[in-house]
């Protein structure tokens, strides 16, 4: 393809006006005659771009030469800087380049100067520049096509759009910088009302990142570079890498409450007879997620309930909290419920309760066998029918009765401790699937299993990935705001803001700016 010029013209458009004639004359002429439908795409879209480059061009020197007109008729305007103080001098001519989406082009304004004063540009402002080259259209485009796939492929996807303007690491920087608004996008947005007999449902679990040494936690660093290895080219069988940092994703929603029996969960030993169909379960409304490898789990515990108190300050509603039964994770969320003084309902995942399950089935019965599925399915419908106590107490008296011993009890222990560990909780409603199948809520932590898996498996778990601590976090944050169908009004509160840091005024005073 032939450069266009963009030279200095009477008129600011002339190099666009000049290359859209040429590009008409080549559709026009014998050189596209013979060109497939697909080559016309391939030669529209490579001068097409030009072309789009040229008019953004112009436009910005019809910009500049209206500013240089206006300033250029002495008393028609005063510019002050943030300090509130007179520039008086103005030296024209100050050029920067602005890398876009249509490519690079350059920008020229004017800069008011005074003695001991910074330089102020008023055309900066008025076009919202950025603080470096790359525009925010740009920017919009790397962090969409950052979270949805690896660095090299964003890279890949820009340049076949808008040629060579960004490389893989200025991408990274571009996309860590986006996300430095999120958290205070939620703190000022207002969720929307629901009746109080909605259940509000919060769900918390945890996933492991692959990150760089150096910004593993000091007890993981310390046990991956002290553990010994019995091979010095891979791990062998049973040995840990070490290499993950934890991170924390909590989910936060709305449910009608749709109450159920036991036999709607789980189907009987039998099975069903066919004559009545499964109750469906609640279905999860108006999802919010978040997460953090950064912060300690407690700090996204803590934004979960935010988010929940935003859809309920007077605590009106029925709080549901799903876990996988970590300790820790109970520890921190019973400590944030009695810190604001609010009433939850904690229940185990009863898909976490059904694996134990599984795994304790396999010391009576052939792994895949239907005595096995028989022998789990009425173990849960009891669980399910909040007796625990009685489901622990036959698993170890079938184990006793058995005989077994050693490894071949130790899955059916396991599953017995899982249980009446919990039952030591029976206040907090650990295990009482009666109760919350008879009130309609949600016994399964779906939604923040599904986001483990898309938010961080997905992306953060590709083949070979190894993540800084600053752009986990970021790309972590971004998915989340685009699961929650939310990126197209952070960008808009993110560039307000954005311009706010970059060009504040002297009335600003402070003001915050609302989502």
């Amino acid at each position: 393809m032939e450069p266009y010029d963009a030279f200095h013209a009477i008129d600011p458009f002339a190099a666009a006006a000049s290359a859209f004639g040429r590009l008409t004359e080549v559709l026009a002429g014998p050189e596209s005659a013979a060109l497939s439908h697909h080559g016309l795409e391939d030669l529209i879209e490579v001068r097409g771009r030009e072309l789009l480059r040229l008019l953004f061009q112009g436009h910005l020197d019809w910009r500049e030469r209206q500013e240089r007109d206006r300033t250029g008729q002495a008393g028609r305007e005063v510019v002050r800087g943030v300090d509130g103080r007179v520039r008086p001098h103005r030296e024209p001519g100050h050029s920067r380049r602005l890398a876009c989406v249509f490519g690079t082009v350059t920008v020229t304004r004017t800069a008011w100067r005074g003695r001991s004063m910074t330089s102020v540009r008023p055309l900066d402002a008025a076009l919202s520049l950025p603080a470096g080259l790359h525009s925010h259209g740009l920017r919009r485009l790397a962090v969409a096509e950052a979270v949805r796939g690896s660095y090299d492929q964003a890279k890949e996807a820009i340049e076949d759009r808008c040629g060579k303007v960004l490389g893989k690491r200025q991408a990274e920087c571009l996309v860590g910088a986006a996300a430095r608004d999120i958290d205070s996008l939620y703190r000022h947005r207002v969720p929307l009302p629901a009746t109080a007999s909605t259940t509000l449902v919060l769900q918390v679990d945890g996933k492991g990142i692959a990150i760089r040494p150096e910004a593993l936690r000091p007890a993981t660093l310390k046990a991956h570079l002290n553990t010994p290895r019995a091979m010095r080219t891979r791990l062998a069988p049973g040995e840990e890498p070490h290499r993950k940092r934890m991170a924390t994703l909590a989910c936060v929603f709305d449910a009608d409450p749709a109450p159920r029996r036991p036999h709607d969960v789980i189907a009987p030993p039998d099975g069903r007879s066919g004559t009545r169909a499964p109750r469906p379960g609640p279905k999860a409304r108006a999802k919010w997620l978040t997460g953090s490898v950064i912060h300690p789990p407690e700090h996204t515990i803590a934004a979960a309930f935010d988010q929940a108190e935003a859809r309920d300050r007077d605590h009106a509603r029925s709080w549901v909290v799903l876990v996988d039964g970590a300790r820790h994770q109970l520890d921190l969320i019973q400590a944030e419920a009695d810190r604001r003084g609010i009433t939850v309902h904690v229940l185990l995942d009863i898909v976490h309760v059904g694996e134990y399950m599984w795994a304790a089935a396999h010391c009576f019965h052939q792994a895949g066998t239907p005595a096995a599925e028989v022998w789990v399915a009425g173990h849960l419908t009891t669980i399910l029918h909040g007796q625990a106590a009685r489901a622990a107490a036959e698993i170890t008296a079938q184990a006793e009765q058995r005989g077994l011993r050693g490894a071949k009890r130790e899955a059916a222990d396991t599953c017995v401790r899982y249980l009446t560990g919990h039952l030591d909780h029976l206040h907090l409603d650990h295990l009482h699937y009666d109760t919350a199948l008879a009130k309609g809520w949600p016994i399964a932590t779906g939604p923040i299993e599904s986001a483990c898996r898309h938010l961080i498996g997905d992306r953060l778990e590709i083949t070979g990935a190894r993540w800084g601590l600053d752009g986990a976090e970021a790309v972590l944050k971004l998915r989340a705001v685009k699961d929650n169908q939310d990126l197209d009004a952070y960008f808009a509160f993110h560039l307000a803001r954005e311009h706010q840091r970059l060009y504040p005024t002297p009335d600003q005073h402070g003001y915050d700016l609302m989502a």
